[in-house]
Order: structure tokens, then sequence, then C-alpha cells
């Protein structure tokens, strides 16, 4: 989709009092869904209470983070009075997506010229990687205890970083270096498995940042990978776009197995409230 406004109005429906709440609609138009139901009120009898409910979650998906009405935020509840028996009603919404960034790229020649200062030699792969060890100790708990005086790889010229590929470990290194590279949703899962392997806690964070705000991986995955490596405001996002329809699908599928008990309990009280 453009950025360009997404319009819809409603047929014309009637409506009879000492009803309790009715469902009169459900509309999608561009991946916007919206259900219109309307009840009395039970402060004035001679009102209706209208309420729309919109679900954008397959458009926040793709890179929309924002919806406006008349230039404000839209609100996924709103209500309103109305006294005539025959209602209807529009809406006009514009969507602002997520500037896009340029994709990574990496010249894994020049990563061994990656610190500034350089103190120590990891070598991957049979390649030497020239490295600051106050650097990455500061970033990385497992290289604060390995360049520690309890082990003895800190009294070695080089030392060997097994069970990584030298990409790999280059990009690992690149996210959070001077001249950091962003993470991209082809890199996010070997960098989120290497992150809680060396101890990043600062990429885990850099690649939340990444899912939340520009990522197009699907819902499922998303928060299975927010669940697993503990990003907490990813979860909470995810969380709060299910419907009863979406955790219906998404039990059918091999992440949800995999979600924590903890994530369970989280889905299911939303979909209690």
């Amino acid at each position: 989709m453009a950025d360009d406004v997404i319009k819809y109005e409603s047929a014309a429906y009637s409506i009879f009092r000492n009803e309790d709440v009715i469902h009169l609609e459900t509309s999608t138009v561009d991946e916007i869904t919206c259900i219109w139901s309307g009840s009395e009120d039970v402060r004035d009898v001679q009102r209706m209470c209208f309420e729309w409910e919109f679900d954008w979650g397959k458009i926040n998906n793709l890179r929309v983070n924002k919806l406006t009405e008349e230039r404000k935020i839209l609100r996924r509840h709103m209500r309103t009075d109305y006294v005539n028996n025959d209602v209807r009603f529009k809406y006009s919404l514009i969507p602002h997506y997520v500037t896009e960034l340029e994709e990574p790229s990496y010249n894994y020649n020049e990563m061994c010229t990656l610190f500034e200062q350089k103190d120590s030699v990891l070598v991957v792969e049979g390649k030497n990687l020239h490295v600051s060890k106050a650097f990455l100790s500061y970033h990385s708990e497992y290289f604060r205890e390995l360049f520690s005086s309890d082990y003895k790889e800190s009294q070695m010229d080089e030392i060997p970083i097994k069970d990584v590929s030298f990409q790999d470990f280059a990009i690992l290194l690149s996210s959070f270096s001077p001249n950091p590279v962003f993470p991209n949703d082809d890199t996010v899962d070997k960098l989120l498995e290497m992150s809680r392997r060396f101890m990043v806690l600062s990429v885990i964070n850099i690649i939340e940042y990444h899912l939340l705000n520009n990522s197009k991986i699907d819902d499922k995955k998303m928060l299975w990978l927010a669940d697993e490596y503990g990003m907490s405001k990813l979860l909470e996002k995810c969380i709060c776009g299910l419907t009863i329809e979406k955790v219906k699908n998404f039990a059918q599928s091999p992440q949800y197995g995999k979600l924590s008990d903890s994530a369970k309990a989280k889905i299911l009280d939303r979909l209690v409230k």
C-alpha cells in the first residue's frame, strides 16, 4: 500500500431499544478490520452507545507504526452517542510508514581492523581478528570471563573461537562495533543465537528495536522470538495484537508448542480481557 488515505462508509442499520450489546458489522478494508457494535446507554435510555474496535495488526507488520484520523492518533476503541434509529458511520485513516533502512553490507576483509585499540587476537575459522579486550569485555559477559586471569585463554597470544563461522561472528561484532551495522530480517535469527551464546545483551536490545519498528517477519515467529529471547516490549506488542481467531490459528503452529508457560498465560489473559 502507498501512503494513501484509507476510507470506508458502512451501510445503514436500524437500531431498536431495550437490546443488549448487538453486533452491527465487521468490515475489512486494506487489512484494517473494524468491528462495530451498539447498546443502550445505561446513563440515558433515550440514547445509544456505539463502539468501534479496530484491528490493524496486519498492516502494522508491514511497517505501518501509526494510524491517524483528523490529526489525532486512532484509538482501538471509540464511543459516541446517537439518538436516531437508522445509523451509519464512515472513517478516513492515514497510515504512517516506518522509514525504510538501507540493507546492510558486510566487508569481512575489513573486520581485522574493526577496533582502534587492539590488544588480543581471536581466531575464527583460521582467520585472525585483532580486537580490544576492554571493548569486548564491556559488551559481552562471555569475553569478560574469557579475558580474566582465571582462564588459560587470557594468557594466549591467539584465542580460538570454535563452532562459529567467520561470517556469522563478523556480523555479531559489527552490530556493536564503533561503526555498527544494523540487523535485518535475514540476520536476526543468527544474531539472536550468537547474542545468547556470547552474552551480548546490547545486541538483543538492538534486534528488539528492529523487530518492533522495521521487521516484516510474520506474527507467529515474531511472538516466539520475543518469548524465546526475553524481548519483553516485543512480546507485549505481539500479544496485544492477538484475537481469538489468531490464537486458534497460532495454536496449530509449531511455534506455539515452543512458547513458555508464562507466554501462554499472558495469551490467555489477553483473550479473557
